[in-house]
Parts: structure tokens; C-alpha cells; sequence
């Protein structure tokens, strides 16, 4: 039994973890931001390298550090994403009224080059990885890509919980492709055929003939079961965002609306305050 607990709790940690702890670096200052990239593209370098260095070894340490390849290669495109590096030529939310198939270009436009990036990613590690035994880290890339464009078309097409206040400030605009609903058409779609991935995941790790298949197979069935709850999380009324709330303890309150009106000496301005309280109470009901 623990051929399979101890992978899936191990891929079920480090899944939690670091998605929390991006989270948090999305919402830090950012001045932060290139730092942050920097560091997230040296660790995509290694990762590269570390799926070509492994690709061969069909060992249970060569499984753990595939799979973690391939998660840690993923934040890579999440950082670069939501810090506003890599998303798309359109940065501005759409008119009042743009709806149907002209809305969904807009929203594609938001992200194109971010998803064109992830091809990149994808068939680097394809090509690395080509024809050898130990493909985990590249299918756990390919897995958290299903994850990620079955949730954001899912959003696009109406979902009850949007998890929106995980967006960073600089994305605000992005809310406007989000859109407020009980389920849409394309949810049982995506459900049916995760589960059916699933179970058949779980299935061949069941049969599996060695360790390292074992773990491997358990490792990917972890991973597609997380996209199900996930998507379920986005239709049930239950509040599974506080799974990561502590990821926004980076987010600084706003502002006061102050500091752009006139202040004398040390003390403000009886008129400016007003104007600028009135400016305050404009902004939060735009």
C-alpha cells in the first residue's frame, strides 16, 4: 500500500505548497517581480536539465525528481503569467456589451503568448525525454496543461466560485472574462473526461509490474484527480480557496487616495480632503 500513499501524498504536498507559495510571489510588490522571474527561470533551466539528466533512470529517486521536474517547470509558466511577463498582446478588459464569439478572441488574446510559451515548454520536454522510460515529469507537465485550459475555459463559460480574488492587482482587467454562473455546457464534458483518464490511471498503477511504474502511474492519477476536485471546486458552494489563502499574505492593502491632492506643511488642506474623499468614494464604486 504504500507504494501508492506515499507518492500521492508526496504529489498532493508539493502540488499544494507550491502553488501557495506562487500565489504569495504573485502578490508581493512589483519590484519584486524580476527577481522573482529570474529565479523561477534558472529553476526551469535545471528542470529542463534535470528531466534530460533522469530521462533513462527507471528508479524510484529518478521518479520523484521527474515528477518534480515537471511541476517546478510549470510554476515557471504561472510566475511569468500572472507577474505579467508572458500573457498576451491585449492587457485591457472589453467594452460594456462585447459578448460571443468576439468576447472569446478578446480573452484569448489576454493570454496568447502565455499559452504559446507552454507549447514551447512542452515540446522541449518531449523532445528531451524522447523514447526513453521515465516520461513522468513530461506527462505531469501535460497534466497541469489539461488542468489549467479545461478551469480557464470553464471560468470563461460560467462557473459559481471564480476564485478571483487570487488575481494579482496588475490583473484586474482579466475579471471581465470571468463570468458568475451554476455550470455551464462544457463542465460535464471536462469532468467526464477527466475521470475517465483517471480511472484508467488508476488502473494501470494498480497493475503495475515495478516500483517505478507504480509511482509513476500514482503520480499522474494524483494529479488528474486534483484537476476533478478542482473543477468540482468551481460549481460547489464550499469556500476551497482557503486551501490557499494564506498565499495572499503578500497582498498590501490599498492605498489611501490621498497622496495626489494638495497637502500644506504638515497638515491637509480642508477642501483637498474632501476632494479627496469624494475621489476615494468614486473609486470604489467604479
Amino acid at each position: 500500500m504504500h507504494a501508492y500513499v506515499f507518492p500521492a501524498l508526496f504529489a498532493l504536498f508539493v502540488w499544494w505548497f507550491s502553488t501557495g507559495a506562487i500565489i504569495f510571489l504573485n502578490n508581493l510588490p512589483a519590484r519584486t517581480f524580476a527577481y522573482s522571474v529570474l529565479g523561477a527561470s534558472a529553476l526551469l533551466a535545471a528542470c529542463l536539465l534535470g528531466l534530460h539528466a533522469v530521462a533513462g533512470q527507471a528508479t524510484m529517486r529518478a521518479a520523484y525528481a521527474s515528477f518534480c521536474f515537471g511541476l517546478f517547470a510549470w510554476g515557471w509558466q504561472e510566475m511569468t503569467f500572472y507577474m505579467g511577463y508572458i500573457t498576451g498582446p491585449r492587457r485591457a478588459a472589453c467594452e460594456q456589451g462585447c459578448s460571443g464569439f468576439r468576447h472569446f478572441i478578446h480573452a484569448i488574446e489576454t493570454c496568447l503568448y502565455h499559452e504559446l510559451a507552454i507549447i514551447a515548454a512542452a515540446a522541449a520536454m518531449v523532445a528531451l525525454t524522447w523514447h526513453q522510460p521515465n516520461q513522468i515529469g513530461t506527462w505531469t507537465f501535460l497534466v497541469l496543461w489539461w488542468m489549467h485550459q479545461s478551469a480557464k475555459l470553464n471560468v470563461f463559460f460560467g462557473v459559481r466560485n471564480l476564485s478571483e480574488e487570487f488575481l494579482p492587482v496588475h490583473l484586474e482587467y482579466l475579471k471581465r472574462f470571468l463570468k458568475t454562473g451554476p455550470m455551464n455546457l462544457f463542465f460535464p464534458v471536462s469532468i467526464t473526461v477527466s475521470m475517465v483518464i483517471t480511472t484508467m490511471l488508476w488502473e494501470h498503477a494498480a497493475q503495475a509490474p515495478t516500483p517505478f511504474a507504480r509511482a509513476s502511474d500514482t503520480f499522474l492519477a494524483t494529479m488528474m484527480t486534483l484537476a476533478i476536485l478542482e473543477h468540482w471546486f468551481l460549481v460547489v458552494p464550499l469556500p476551497a480557496a482557503k486551501l490557499w489563502h494564506w498565499g495572499l499574505a503578500s497582498r498590501k492593502p490599498e492605498q489611501p487616495c490621498l497622496h495626489d491632492h494638495a497637502v500644506i506643511g504638515k497638515s491637509i488642506d480642508a477642501a483637498a480632503l474632501a476632494a479627496a474623499l469624494s475621489a476615494c468614494t468614486v473609486k470604489q464604486a467604479a
